[in-house]
Formats: C-alpha cells, sequence, structure tokens
C-alpha cells in the first residue's frame, strides 16, 4: 500500500528532523512529502540534508504564496499526480501530532474512506495548552458543529488520514480559507460527499520548539468559515 504524508512547513528547522525520522522509523517505506513555504530558518535545506538518509522524502518548495490551506492543496496535486497513492495523511510538522498514533488510524481506514484523529472523542484529548487555548478549541468546535451540522467531534483536527480515490472525488474549488479554517472545509467536503468518516482518539501535544502560527486573522477567518461553507452547501443543495 502507497502511503503519503503531507508536512506543511514554515520555519520548521527545528522539528523537521525529528518529526521526519520518526516517520520512518515508523515505516520506511512511507512517502513524505514536505511542502515549505520558502521558510527563512532554512527548513527547505534542512529536508534536502535529511533526503540523503530518506529516499522516501520529497520536498515541494514553494516561492510564490504561502498559506496552510493553499500547500495543502498544492501537496494534494502532486501526490495525486505523482503517485501512485493509496492513503494521503494530513499532518503537523511540529511534533504535535505523534506518529505514535498512525498504526491505529491505519487499522480503522480499513472499512471507511477518512480517519480524524480526534481531540474530542473519548480517550483523546491535549497536553500542554494554556486555559484560554483548550477554552478557544472546544467552542470554536461547537461554534462550527452548530452552524454546519457536521457529526465530527474534533472539526478543526489536523491529524487526518484520508483514502487518495476519496480526494480525487471531492469538490475542492471552493475550498480558499489561508489558515486553520481549511481543516474545517476539506471536513466539511468530505461529509457533503456522504464519505464514510471516523474518529480515533489522539492526544495533541503543544509545540516543542518553534512559535505557534495561531493569529488574529487566523481566528477570524474561523469565524467567518463555517458560515460560507453553509451558503456555499445550501447554493448546492446540499445538506
Amino acid at each position: 500500500m502507497n502511503i503519503w504524508v503531507i508536512l506543511p512547513t514554515y520555519n520548521e528547522r527545528a522539528n523537521i528532523g525529528p518529526i521526519v525520522s520518526r516517520l520512518f522509523a515508523l515505516a520506511p517505506d512511507l512517502h513524505v512529502l514536505v511542502v515549505d513555504d520558502n521558510s527563512p530558518d532554512g527548513t527547505a535545506s534542512a529536508v534536502a540534508s535529511l533526503q540523503e538518509t530518506f529516499p522516501g522524502l520529497e520536498l515541494l518548495s514553494r516561492t510564490g504564496e504561502r498559506g496552510f490551506g493553499s500547500a495543502y492543496l498544492a501537496g494534494f496535486r502532486r501526490v495525486l499526480e505523482t503517485g501512485p497513492a493509496d492513503l494521503i495523511l494530513m499532518m503537523d510538522a511540529d511534533l504535535s501530532h505523534d506518529p505514535a498514533h498512525i498504526p491505529a488510524m491505519l487499522e480503522r481506514i480499513s472499512d471507511c474512506d477518512a480517519v480524524i484523529g480526534s481531540r474530542y472523542t473519548k480517550g483523546g484529548g491535549v497536553a500542554g495548552w494554556e486555559l484560554w487555548r483548550r477554552l478557544l478549541s472546544r467552542a470554536g468546535n461547537a461554534y462550527i458543529r452548530a452552524i454546519t451540522r457536521m457529526p465530527f467531534r474534533d472539526c478543526t483536527s489536523g491529524f487526518i488520514l484520508i483514502r487518495a480515490d476519496l480526494l480525487s472525488r471531492l469538490d475542492l474549488s471552493g475550498i480558499n480559507c489561508s489558515g486553520y479554517a481549511f481543516l474545517m472545509e476539506i471536513k466539511y467536503a468530505m461529509w457533503r460527499a456522504h464519505a464514510r468518516v471516523s474518529e480515533v482518539p489522539i492526544i495533541f501535544r503543544n509545540r516543542a520548539e518553534g512559535e505557534s502560527k495561531l493569529s488574529g486573522h487566523i481566528v477570524a477567518e474561523g469565524i467567518r468559515a463555517p458560515w460560507n461553507v453553509r451558503s456555499a452547501g445550501r447554493r448546492r443543495n446540499l445538506p
């Protein structure tokens, strides 16, 4: 089975070596694609050095645009066009998503189309966050569920395993969020495509190195995004 991991990066030089090493230690035959947005800290050069050790590691360097969501879309296009790919795993490069959860996600996807690594299903949780960040995340997920009616417990998780055939069928043309609201948009696209989506518990750990990408713009985008996808769904007579 051909499994691709997509890691979007911006200033993750301190974390890219450890996460890549842990991924290939877990499964040496993985394909890992790092999508780097011209990081000034030299993340791309660090990836190039790692390629000497890990032949399954690929680098997509972007110079014309930046953004979490567009980085994933560029990564999807690269994987689906060059493949072969059976499964695509989305995860953060900052070690907040523990590769130790991947086997459980792979086991679960045997009878569904996508698996969400969920902080808010039974057994899941968060480690290292301040109280305000926990409250913001909980409230944000409740807000998204209320507006979009999606059934998922963790609508903003970035740890997602997707079958490549599902991803190729999704209509991603309307996805335009640059920040973490992208994660809500892609789940909404899966839900409206009637995909079989399951959640498995994970423990999300706060990044050990580097700075969080959370900003006022990202929060504001997250407030608007559920209304935008709901309006788009109504125009297309979707749920």
